[in-house]
């Protein structure tokens, strides 16, 4: 008796966080067509700014510390208010450009169907999810549900991929 309980559980997980997916997948691929497209508005729609500044400068911020060591992580502490405006300019359209082109999202190509983002993302605690290159690759965007709307929280990819 106590197999077939668990088993029925795990099937209804998994079509919650497939269901999740899907739902997001939506509002994902509104984003990834306001990049290709150069669109403040709608990317603005679909970014939760102060989350996705605040994780992108404590990356930047990390990084000093990593190349830099001790000095590094001195630079980065006084240095502080100088990266303000660097990620201000990092979160915009243009920016994450070559990240939407390698999901498929180029004017050269027909757009990548709900279904198929929906297969890129891989459910995170929380009512996040994360779009991965490989089904078990590693994170590049994550998305947090905020009232209904898949908003972008953070970028887990390789900052070499953003047009900085």
């Amino acid at each position: 008796m106590r197999p077939a309980m668990i088993a029925a559980l795990a099937v209804a997980l998994s079509a919650c966080a497939t269901a999740t997916r899907y739902d997001a997948a939506g509002d994902i691929h509104a984003l990834l067509v306001a990049i290709r497209d150069n669109d403040r508005q709608a990317f603005d729609a679909h970014v939760d700014r102060p989350a996705l500044k605040a994780q992108m400068k404590s990356r930047l911020t990390a990084t000093a510390i990593q190349r830099g060591g001790a000095l590094g992580g001195l630079l980065a502490q006084s240095l502080g208010g100088l990266t303000d405006p660097l990620v201000d300019a990092a979160v915009q359209p243009s920016v994450f450009l070559a990240v939407a082109e390698a999901k498929g999202y180029s004017p050269s190509k027909p757009l990548p169907g709900r279904v198929t983002i929906a297969s890129s993302l891989r459910y995170l605690e929380g009512d996040r999810v994360c779009v991965v290159d490989k089904k078990d690759g590693p994170c590049l965007l994550v998305f947090a549900n905020e009232g209904g709307t898949w908003r972008l929280v953070a970028f887990e990819g390789s900052l070499d991929k953003l047009k900085l």
